[in-house]
């Protein structure tokens, strides 16, 4: 009788567990999808193996034109929630986003011995809640790509890009935000070093520390301008007292405003855009055509071993000018100075005792001028000039026209029309110093040469 009892029990058990481990069935009926994307061939005919390679200045991303900029798509899925509490405005998202860059020459190539290098992230993955209950508050955490205005034609998020993972807080027009950017792989940057080797416990461990970063921003509205005031606070603790590195504690802060104005003009859309950011101590990133404050520039002190007295100042102004129907004209001015926290103003030893750059300055300008020789045939061409100044070296320069007559099947006559079919034809011209020093991704394949050439067809898309 026992035993009868013993096995209802375990068969009562088994049923209650098959009930917890039930198949899950998704019956969500909001979803949405976008994209966006850059994909196509191009060929360098005066480079080694013909290879197409972006002609831009090293240390500047697409800078200087982004048009031969490499391969990249991105998936976004969302899932929208709706609140189970009456009708109300509360907007709830969960959004992911699957990015997928080029490693090496083309992201097409799917045959698992040529993709060279595919690189596969997940940038996004956060839930937000907008107008909580018909209220003025937001919320969000997660992981997501937290950046606004940028040059389009040169790939430039140049004020308040935040893009981390973290937490924040909006009420009406005003901003908290904490984030928590992490690299774990320091070796790779000029960044303070995040991961250090701890034997508290006898053994040598990797142990990680947080940089956390404060963020409040504000937005005044009147008339057609809109003003946004960027307040920033960044700190390090130290590794430990039982850490081999025994790094210290370090901190930085950054302010700056944006001013954006729309302009009226027959075909409307046009706008002027103006930016002032300062930033100090570790917070003063933004090298490399990234503008992340985190991102640290240069040395520390050589005593201190912080960047106390560390500096960067960026200036952005960019403008679209829709002059008519058949005309828009879009130029930019971009201008930075840095320094690390080291006396120096050529090279310094970093963290990881290599001889780095605690110096520089730069400038890039540039135009893109849009014809719409009818609604789905648009002629694009470009003129750029960068200029960059790494201590006391000489600085490097770049020329560089482009030309695109662009298949735009919406019918749009507008800059931001998607999708795009560009034929591409560039010409760079390099000074002797970014010559010498093979100053761009075209010249390392290349070698030397003051001439660097770019042919392609290729698209850009974005939907949502």
């Amino acid at each position: 009788m026992k035993t009868h009892y013993l096995m209802l029990i375990c068969c009562l058990f088994t049923a209650i567990g098959g009930g917890f481990n039930a198949q899950i069935i998704i019956t969500n009926k909001k979803f949405s999808f976008g994209t966006t994307g850059r994909i196509g061939a191009g060929f360098s005919p005066n480079s080694n193996g013909n290879t197409g390679k972006q002609l831009n200045l090293s240390n500047q991303g697409s800078l200087g034109g982004r048009l031969d900029q490499n391969d990249y798509v991105d998936f976004l899925p969302t899932i929208h929630f709706t609140p189970v509490v009456g009708k109300d405005s509360t907007q709830i998202d969960f959004q992911t986003r699957l990015s997928f860059y080029s490693g090496g020459t083309f992201l097409g190539n799917v045959d698992t011995k040529s993709n060279n290098g595919m690189i596969v992230a997940l940038p996004e993955a956060f839930v937000e809640a907008r107008n909580i209950m018909g209220t003025k508050w937001d919320f969000w955490a997660g992981a997501r790509w937290l950046r606004y205005d940028d040059i389009h034609i040169a790939d430039y998020f140049y004020f308040d890009d935040h893009s981390a993972t973290g937490w924040g807080v909006k009420y009406k027009n005003t901003r908290f935000s904490m984030f928590f950017p992490a690299a774990i792989d320091t070796l790779a940057t000029n960044s303070t070093p995040y991961s250090y080797t701890n034997i508290i416990s006898g053994a040598k461990n990797l142990v990680y520390r947080q940089r956390e970063v404060m963020v409040l921003e504000h937005s005044m509205f009147f008339k057609e301008n809109t003003l946004k005031l960027l307040a920033e606070y960044h700190n390090v603790s130290k590794s430990g007292e039982n850490s081999v590195e025994n790094y210290p504690s370090d901190n930085g802060w950054v302010i700056g405003a944006k001013l954006s104005s729309k302009l009226k003009t027959k075909l409307p859309g046009s706008f002027n855009q103006v930016s002032l950011r300062y930033g100090s101590g570790i917070a003063n990133g933004g090298d490399g055509g990234n503008t992340q404050t985190w991102r640290t520039f240069g040395a520390p002190d050589e005593i201190t071993k912080t960047y106390k007295g560390a500096y960067s100042i960026t200036f952005v102004e960019h403008l679209l000018w829709n002059i008519s129907s058949r005309w828009s004209v879009n130029p930019y001015f971009v201008y930075t100075k840095s320094k690390g926290g080291s006396d120096s103003n050529n090279k310094a030893i970093d963290y990881y005792k290599r001889e780095i750059f605690n110096k520089k300055e730069e400038f890039n300008t540039g135009v893109r001028a849009t014809y719409y020789f009818n609604n789905w045939f648009h002629i694009l061409s470009e003129l750029h000039y960068a200029n960059r100044k790494d201590g006391t070296q000489s600085p490097a320069t770049m020329w560089k026209i482009a030309l695109a007559p662009t298949i735009v099947p919406t019918a749009e006559r507008s800059v931001w029309a998607r999708p795009h079919i560009r034929f591409i034809a560039e010409l760079a011209k390099y000074n002797k110093q970014a010559t010498d020093n093979l100053y761009s991704a075209f010249l390392q394949q290349a070698g030397a040469k003051k001439i660097g050439t770019y042919f392609g067809v290729r698209a850009e898309w974005w939907i949502f």
